[in-house]
């Protein structure tokens, strides 16, 4: 009696269809992952903005300024995806100067993930009672898997953060818009 060694080609046939099988079900998932992982890492840097933000000012009892841009100073647009800074606002002017305390540097955000704020809302003026100047501002989050999946970030006058869900219209400029 001799003994096969190796498997045949019915066998190799099938080994590769179950392979594929469970690569279609995993790679989606994996990208999903991925992508959720992406989006909390931007909400945690942005939180982490936010409480140096509020605590600067109210130990200090200098205005805080955190807006889109570069260490250099703000972009003043309402796109933070590529990045923002919180300063103490030393003079009040709103503009970084070199005496101002740099307090935060956030570097562009990665997998995709976007982050806009409200229209009009192009830096944020925390005060010393711990208060945000302005008003409200929503902060809309996505990334690749559309609209659907993304979130808010609504801050209040009162310096509060809550996360909500964005409107359609919100979500799809997130997702779709240059």
């Amino acid at each position: 009696m001799r003994r096969n060694r190796g498997f045949t080609l019915l066998e190799a046939l099938i080994v590769l269809a179950v392979a594929s099988i469970l690569a279609c079900i995993a790679v989606p998932a994996l990208r999903n992952a991925n992508a959720e992982v992406h989006t909390a890492t931007a909400k945690a840097a942005f939180l982490d903005t936010w409480l140096a933000a509020v605590n600067h000012a109210a130990l200090t009892g200098a205005e805080v300024v955190a807006c889109p841009g570069t260490a250099a100073g703000c972009t003043g647009g309402t796109d933070w995806s590529q990045g923002w800074i919180a300063y103490a606002d030393l003079d009040g002017d709103r503009v970084r100067d070199p005496t101002d305390t740099l307090l935060r540097t956030v570097q562009a955000l990665g997998g995709g993930v976007r982050m806009r704020s409200t229209a009009g809302r192009t830096r944020l003026v925390f005060q010393p009672h711990g208060g945000n100047a302005g008003s409200n501002v929503t902060f809309t989050l996505c990334d690749g898997r559309g609209p659907s999946r993304a979130t808010t970030l609504v801050m209040s006058n009162g310096g509060r953060l809550r996360q909500g869900t964005p409107t359609a219209d919100a979500a799809s400029n997130c997702v779709y818009a240059p």
